[in-house]
């Protein structure tokens, strides 16, 4: 069996080279074709992990929790294994384990550091056993792939309960991820102020945990995530163990956690949530947070998370891909008082998921205001989504059949920035068509 582990670590390797010579990310696919060969490989590699696993689940926020954590403990002295680009089910844990492996199909690592998919948890957990659980949120994502929300929960829950003597770090401030600390060995994070403003939008657990009536707020922050109580069995936001009080999100991004001051040129008030969840593990774990700030400073986001590309004028890519996701972008979009352009593009193949009837729960409306110069559909969808800015009485709509020219086209408009909001499968191809155009761009001067 040994020699069978041989192979499927030097077959994987080859595939990870043989993808990037054709421009391939190859996260997945390698290991998918190594758990072929040797179905336990992630068992046998995992036990080459010295000090501890740490994996990062929940709908959104996990690639940016995940890689800043393991950027943390790198900068800690600590050597990880990772799974960065976001691969996050079965092949995409293989193939992290095997791109670690020298040629004798071994490595060494203090800790390893895996963002894995909800529903993928419990077959990822028949083969290792975390010691550490971040759960960052949970929003209804893909309809065809996950189901409605408590399909996703009791998914988890069967991991969670897999995971033995698991420590959980959850944000408190989500009704639907704090029932998983009941009866655990849990700590909570969560943003204890009113920050914005209390208008309503889609909360997918506005309904109590424990008696299904409908629970109320003391304030909330989006979506079903903020300071929550059920008047009807007593049911409420946990003590908070790491809590962000003191925010100002006018310039750069400040709060304090527990009183130690953040200073960050981060975007997206959802980020607070990521660098709660990654200085509530690193306290947990009990290593020191004190060049916290320091480390966000130093740390690069991945592709699409609020990442700012110069086309003569800032052109701000983002990922979003469920409505939780895309109303936090709307409010950043809006937040920004700059003039701007707004592209919208909308795939349907299958890592995105297939129903996009999603898109008619986001609150696009907020997008109409005077400081909107034209917003663009794109995409495979992009007549679904013109479709949907027209319901909303938007005005300045433009239908764009590739990327490149609807960046072209908001390059001459007299707008001070543009966002581009992207689903999965966009995602890749828009910064391709980005770093292109910029490329082009600092060549010859005029495109």
């Amino acid at each position: 069996m040994s020699m069978r582990k041989l192979l499927a670590v030097w077959i994987a390797k080859l595939a990870i080279i043989a993808g990037k010579v054709v421009g391939k990310k190859s996260s997945s696919t390698p290991g998918a074709i190594a758990l072929k060969i040797c179905p336990d490989l992630i068992r046998r590699l995992s036990s080459n992990v010295t000090q501890g696993i740490i994996v990062t689940c929940g709908t959104n926020g996990k690639t940016t929790t995940n890689n800043l954590l393991n950027s943390a403990l790198q900068k800690s002295g600590y050597s990880t294994v990772c799974n960065s680009l976001g691969a996050n089910m079965m092949g995409g844990i293989a193939t992290a384990f095997a791109d670690a492996c020298n040629l004798a199909g071994k490595f060494q690592a203090d800790w390893a550091v895996l963002e894995i998919d909800e529903a993928s948890a419990r077959r990822v957990f028949a083969y290792l056993t975390p010691d550490y659980m971040i759960i960052t949120n949970l929003f209804r994502d893909q309809l065809d792939r996950y189901g409605e929300i408590d399909i996703t929960m009791d998914l988890l829950r069967e991991a969670i309960n897999m995971a033995g003597n698991v420590k959980l770090i959850l944000n408190g401030d989500d009704p639907l991820t704090a029932q998983f600390g009941e009866g655990k060995k849990a700590w909570y994070y969560g943003i204890s102020e009113q920050v914005l403003p209390q208008i309503d939008e889609t909360k997918e657990g506005r309904f109590c945990a424990k008696c299904g009536m409908e629970q109320e707020y003391h304030f909330f922050h989006y979506s079903q995530l903020g300071d929550y109580y059920c008047p009807h069995c007593g049911n409420r936001r946990p003590h908070i163990d790491f809590e962000a009080k003191n925010v100002n999100l006018s310039d750069s991004m400040k709060f304090t956690i527990n009183g130690t001051p953040v200073d960050v040129n981060y975007r997206g008030f959802y980020n607070i949530y990521n660098i709660l969840a990654v200085y509530s593990t690193l306290s947990v774990m009990g290593i020191p947070t004190d060049k916290f700030n320091q480390l966000l400073r130093d740390y690069k986001p991945q592709i699409g998370r609020m990442e700012q590309i110069n086309l003569g004028k800032p052109f701000i890519l983002n990922l979003a891909k469920n409505p939780a996701g895309f109303n936090q972008a709307i409010q950043t979009v809006m937040l920004d008082k700059r003039k701007k352009d707004v592209i919208v593009a909308i795939n349907d193949l299958a890592n995105d998921g297939r129903d996009v009837s999603w898109l008619w729960d986001v609150d696009f409306e907020k997008l109409s205001d005077e400081n909107l110069c034209s917003l663009t559909a794109a995409g495979i969808r992009r007549y679904d989504m013109a479709l949907r800015f027209k319901y909303e009485d938007i005005q300045n709509v433009r239908i764009a059949s590739n990327m490149r020219d609807a960046l072209l086209d908001c390059m001459n408009t007299n707008a001070e920035v543009c966002y581009v909001l992207v689903n999965y499968t966009a995602l890749y191809p828009t910064q391709t068509a980005m770093l292109e155009l910029q490329k082009e761009q600092k060549a010859g001067g005029n495109i």
